[in-house]
């Protein structure tokens, strides 16, 4: 008799008692388990005990399941199919959705869900093996209240059940050999209307640690009676990470992947493993009258030690001498060897105003929320008052950009020479602020066609400010335009390690499936242009998916998004795409034109 021990379960079988089968594994746990333990643990219990013979056993042998074995927050079940094991997990997930609603957080119950579908063995009416490790490996990387699929399940169940998925792509699962790629159930009830944020990174195993010591300064809680304020508490958020980005020895997330946890309670051990970082910075912005408290509390995510706390009072008036002190002492207690020379560099303000400051953190909002011809005279109103204030004249240069380049508005030739002339004046007054640098450079580059300059600035800004995601991700466009797709593609994948949660992750998605176009391998550019096609829908990403379409010989496809492309944007036509997507390649256009015209688009 031979001894077989299968890992992580210690199960020790004999040869002639094994049988093996295909079948679809479910493994399920609930969220936080320990702490709504330490929470009420009779509470929890009886809750839990509850909802399993109301809704989940029931559920299970509806869709023909077998519960294998149960633990005290999990259980193990198996099915004859991948579809009845995905229907099943939905209909529980949902049910739960609708219970939870209104609970107050320590009362929620929410379950993680994995299914896969593999070769288990069965004996004494328990199973093990590879098909049982990686259900409880997927289990593990999906979201509170989410089901999680691998590859093997997805193809089962693609076409079959009514219910999107998002691709997660490759992930590292623990135990297991070769990374596995892995698909999430998209459970709402109702598809966003509009893009949303794309937080694909949240479901992914734990990021390395840099070498460097790293952090992420989560946005601060406005705690003045105005909820108007808001706009003050995230502006002097952007102003500390971009105080903190400008140390070459730190490693510094990105604000809009900081951002996405912005009004949910956190786990920082969580936002750690998410984010990939040692250390994150919470706090919170008291504005009453003619006082203002900010509070800062440094927190070492891995152990959820709070290494540094501090209550900072003052004047409105005040504000920037306050965020310098937050600053310097956040970079005081995670890296003690920068010299106070970079810390007075660091300290530099977009303005010295303080109402001009207001008006570029009421523009920055708008920006952000992609509302560009609302952002632009408020801009414009903060260089009025304070002439020298180059993050206005780029932030205002910028909407124009990306009012044609992200939706396709047609620029007249007057507001064409604005933007250039405000890059310009942007340029001019810049003092080595990669902000500046990288916005004015992709201006200069995209509608000014200064290809050379444009993107020896924008190079510079990332020189000047390797931890700055946005230079990355300006330089990634602007490798594009000069048809450099290798750069291209390296500083798409800087800026998504940069900011894993970022929304530009969907757009640097589709950056860098044009430049696989450009250097022909459509099929993957295709592939590329699809992964976040459900939550970003612009000129720029739909052109990516129609051309490489087109390269790979999938005329049908093609044509049928070009469709796509006339409702979203009426009107669009092949010399307003050569407007839109401009490159330094003297035979791009009639390359670009012939591509679009074969899937359809109108002259």
């Amino acid at each position: 008799m031979r001894r077989v021990e299968f890992s992580g379960f210690g199960a020790l079988l004999t040869d002639d008692r094994v049988e093996r089968r295909l079948a679809a594994v479910l493994a399920a746990d609930v969220a936080g388990y320990s702490r709504l333990m330490g929470t009420d643990e009779e509470g929890t219990l009886a809750r839990l005990k509850a909802i399993r013979k109301a809704l989940v056993d029931p559920t299970i042998a509806t869709h023909r399941g077998r519960i294998v074995k149960t633990t005290g927050d999990g259980m193990l079940v198996e099915f004859g199919s991948a579809v009845d094991a995905t229907r099943g997990a939905v209909e529980v997930q949902r049910a739960m959705a609708d219970q939870n609603a209104g609970l107050p957080e320590d009362r929620r119950i929410d379950f993680r869900i994995g299914i896969h579908v593999g070769d288990i063995m069965f004996d004494d009416n328990d199973i093990f093996g590879d098909g049982v490790n990686i259900a409880a490996r997927l289990e593990g990387i999906a979201e509170p209240g989410g089901v999680c699929l691998s590859d093997d399940a997805y193809r089962q169940v693609r076409g079959k059940v009514e219910i999107a998925c998002d691709d997660l792509g490759l992930q590292n699962l623990k135990n297991i050999a070769e990374p596995m790629r892995a698909w999430q159930l998209r459970l709402g009830r109702q598809e966003a209307a509009t893009p949303q944020p794309v937080s694909g990174a949240s479901h992914a195993p734990a990021l390395a640690l840099p070498e460097k010591p790293s952090i992420a300064v989560l946005p601060f809680q406005n705690m003045s009676a105005d909820p108007e304020q808001e706009y003050f508490a995230d502006g002097l958020v952007e102003d500390i990470i971009t105080a903190l980005s400008r140390f070459k020895s730190l490693f510094v997330i990105a604000r809009n992947s900081s951002f996405t946890y912005k009004g949910k309670a956190v786990d920082i051990k969580q936002v750690g493993r998410e984010l990939g970082v040692r250390y994150v910075l919470e706090g919170s912005v008291r504005k009453a009258g003619s006082r203002l408290r900010i509070t800062g509390q440094l927190i070492e995510a891995s152990t959820g030690a709070h290494l540094w706390a501090e209550k900072i009072d003052g004047a409105p008036e005040d504000v920037f001498d306050l965020q310098d002190r937050i600053t310097v002492s956040v970079v005081g207690v995670i890296a003690p060897k920068i010299e106070q020379a970079e810390i007075e560099r660091a300290n530099q303000k977009p303005t010295d105003r303080l109402d001009s400051y207001d008006f570029y953190l009421r523009a920055v909002a708008l920006y952000n929320e992609r509302k560009y011809a609302a952002a632009r005279p408020l801009f414009k109103k903060a260089f009025e008052l304070d002439p020298q204030c180059a993050a206005a004249y780029a932030g205002a240069a910028s909407t124009l950009a990306m009012q044609q380049g992200i939706d396709g508005m047609p620029l007249t030739a007057e507001m064409r020479a604005e933007a250039i002339e405000l890059a310009n004046t942007g340029v001019a007054l810049a003092n080595e602020d990669a902000l500046v640098l990288q916005r004015c450079g992709h201006l200069l580059t995209y509608l000014g066609r200064e290809y050379d300059r444009g993107r020896s600035l924008v190079e510079r800004a990332v020189t000047l400010n390797p931890n700055y995601a946005g230079a990355w991700n300006a330089l990634g466009w602007v490798s594009i335009i000069c048809n450099v797709p290798e750069r291209a593609i390296e500083s798409f994948e800087n800026l998504m390690r940069l900011s894993p949660l970022d929304p530009l992750r969907a757009s640097a998605s589709s950056g860098i499936s044009w430049a696989l176009w450009f250097q022909g391998r459509y099929e993957e550019g295709r592939a590329e242009a699809k992964k976040f096609m459900h939550v970003y829908r612009s000129v720029q990403s739909l052109g990516a998916y129609i051309a490489n379409c087109i390269g790979a010989d999938r005329i049908a496809e093609a044509s049928s998004v070009t469709q796509e492309l006339l409702k979203l944007e009426p009107g669009f036509c092949i010399s307003r795409a050569l407007d839109v997507f401009p490159n330094q390649s003297a035979d791009f256009p009639e390359r670009l034109a012939s591509t679009f015209r074969s899937a359809g688009l109108p002259e």
